[in-house]
């Protein structure tokens, strides 16, 4: 029923209403009415966060772990403008986001007042749809729209704008079922896809010779059912997945069909595979520039099948021969119902020679690299990391760098929602909070966050936000002393010059987990590593693990910039030392 109350009391009302249960957030002088409605109630649990990048980092582990919105509430003026990094990852990575930011009261706009930013104007372009709410009685209305937008469609980051006088002014609260279907008046998403178009798809399948599906982060966000269409769409037909950084997940690393990751640091057997294929049936990825290379040497010979919710992707970067506007989920379902009505059977003889092609590229061992039983390679690491924790609850977290794309390479994922990192902004910095955020939602799991010594640093005092609430994360960082994949591109671009690339005062990591009432793990010796690894696991608090490894590990394979997938960078093999392992940890000399 409509009722009376404060617009800070519809504030946290509205989030009831919407089934929010976490807020991660800081407090300020212009969001105080809010804050004193969130201290009088019990249903929404408030993360008292160190940053509002924290913040929103924080919301975007949960979101994206859950598959649920994030929500952030932060201040006027450096409050909203600290959680613009965050914002932009979001709509970056299509994570949905509701961002609430207080401002100053609505006499005081404009007028350069204290702590005022133009916070709508900030973030018009990092964001789906943001709101400055001037009336009290749109103030119901307006929150509950935020939430459908955010997470409807391609989801996305919206923001709120509320003034202090607002907050406090009486006015009369909707609910969901009084306003109705929550629908914004110019924004009706297509969701099931032109079954004309899927049919002419289906088609294209059954007479391709050199079929590649290609994968993104839109099967993550359409949900669990998406990835097992994915996979039952696979098993159909016989055809080889490959995946994006932002999709991994959804289709199972152990499955014999699955390539591996495509694009800069991918495979070479999914990079030449999308190079000499026939035909590329692109569902919920859009095309960026690390997955394409050189735009016009991009699968060259290939007719493209683009799927996408979000209709500005398809022909954005990439010319399409046959678009599917819809939900990645629901067009499967009906690849799938097609499929069946026409053959229900996988086309195995008539994509054998193409299977054989693809075996010869996965024998070249493109992961493979030169073990060491003096130095821990990054590589050893995260193998070993991942036999660690095999057959537990686990959620992976990254920073950004050469140890993001390690985790990517060298840490199979066999189920969606359990791989968090920053992918189109590369966010140095989002790995550890977006931990806390992953933690808050699954409390009884096991929690990692990849890092590089430099990029975890950036938001380092979120380690009191762990350990206020008893979140035991565990921050397993690479540390190699170097802003690792800036020193690598140094070598190979501009002639061994390290401008800015190392650090030559780093912490004490032991110290400072120590410092912050955590745990500090350090470990330099590969004989040591299953052991140290086993206590960090073993240990009921949030962690951090010094992982001292090689200085000057480059991450291979690698397309170079400016070059086409078959021109990839490998790793070599020849080694004095004695044990080389693949990328599933077996010796192959």
């Amino acid at each position: 029923m409509a009722e009376q109350m404060t617009g800070a009391e519809m504030v946290i009302q509205a989030l009831v209403d919407n089934g929010v249960e976490h807020i991660f957030g800081y407090p300020g002088g212009a969001a105080l009415p809010i804050y004193d409605a969130m201290f009088q109630q019990d249903k929404v649990q408030h993360i008292l966060v160190r940053h509002e990048q924290g913040a929103t980092h924080m919301a975007e582990g949960y979101a994206r772990s859950t598959g649920k919105v994030g929500v952030v509430l932060v201040t006027s003026g450096p409050g909203a403008t600290n959680a613009v990094t965050g914002l932009t990852d979001a709509l970056m990575d299509s994570v949905p986001l509701v961002c609430i930011t207080a401002q100053v009261p609505t006499t005081l706009i404009g007028s350069d007042a204290f702590q005022e930013c133009d916070t709508v104007g900030i973030t018009r372009s990092c964001t789906k749809h943001n709101y400055l709410v001037k009336n009290v009685n749109d103030l119901s209305r307006v929150m509950h729209e935020a939430f459908h937008i955010a997470n409807s469609g391609r989801p996305g980051p919206v923001l709120v704008d509320i003034p202090k006088d607002v907050q406090f002014a009486l006015g009369t609260y909707l609910g969901i079922d009084e306003i109705g279907p929550s629908r914004h008046k110019s924004y009706h998403p297509a969701t099931a896809g032109d079954s004309k178009a899927i049919e002419a798809a289906v088609d294209m399948m059954l007479k391709a010779e050199r079929p590649i599906f290609y994968t993104g982060g839109g099967i993550i966000n359409s949900g669990p059912e998406a990835s097992e269409k994915l996979r039952e769409l696979a098993e159909l037909t016989g055809f080889p997945v490959t995946s994006t950084l932002m999709g991994l997940g959804a289709f199972p690393g152990s499955n014999p069909q699955w390539m591996g990751m495509l694009g800069m640091h991918g495979t070479y057997e999914a990079n030449m595979a999308m190079h000499d294929c026939d035909l590329m049936i692109n569902i919920g990825a859009r095309f960026d520039d690390r997955i394409t290379g050189r735009i016009d040497a991009f699968s060259p010979g290939s007719t493209r099948i683009h799927v996408d919710i979000d209709p500005s992707s398809i022909g954005k970067n990439v010319r399409t021969d046959l678009a599917i506007v819809g939900d990645s989920g629901l067009v499967m379902e009906e690849m799938v119902r097609i499929w069946r009505t026409k053959t229900n059977q996988p086309r195995t003889e008539a994509i054998a020679p193409w299977w054989e092609q693809i075996e010869g590229w996965r024998s070249k061992h493109s992961l493979g690299f030169k073990n060491s039983t003096t130095t821990i390679k990054p590589q050893h690491a995260i193998q070993r990391l991942y036999q660690a924790t095999r057959g537990r609850e686990v959620y992976i977290t990254t920073e950004v760098g050469q140890h993001q794309m390690w985790a990517a390479q060298h840490f199979p994922f066999e189920m969606p929602n359990r791989w968090m990192t920053s992918g189109g902004l590369g966010t140095m910095g989002y790995g550890l909070p977006a931990a806390v955020g992953v933690q808050v939602a699954h409390p009884d799991a096991l929690v990692i966050d990849i890092a590089g010594e430099a990029s975890v640093q950036m938001t380092m005092q979120e380690m009191s936000t762990a350990v206020q609430y008893g979140l035991p994360i565990k921050v397993f960082i690479l540390n190699n002393e170097r802003m690792g994949m800036v020193r690598q591109w140094q070598d190979l671009l501009h002639g061994g010059r390290y401008a800015h690339s190392y650090s030559e005062s780093l912490p004490d990591f032991v110290k400072l987990a120590e410092a912050y009432g955590g745990k500090g793990i350090r470990c330099s010796d590969p004989a040591l590593l299953d052991a140290a690894i086993e206590e960090m696991l073993d240990y009921d608090g949030p962690v951090l693990f010094d992982c001292l490894v090689e200085k000057h590990e480059n991450c291979l394979p690698m397309i170079p910039s400016g070059k086409p997938h078959n021109e990839m960078i490998l790793p070599d093999f020849e080694d004095d030392i004695g044990a080389v392992i693949d990328e599933k940890g077996r010796q192959l000399v």
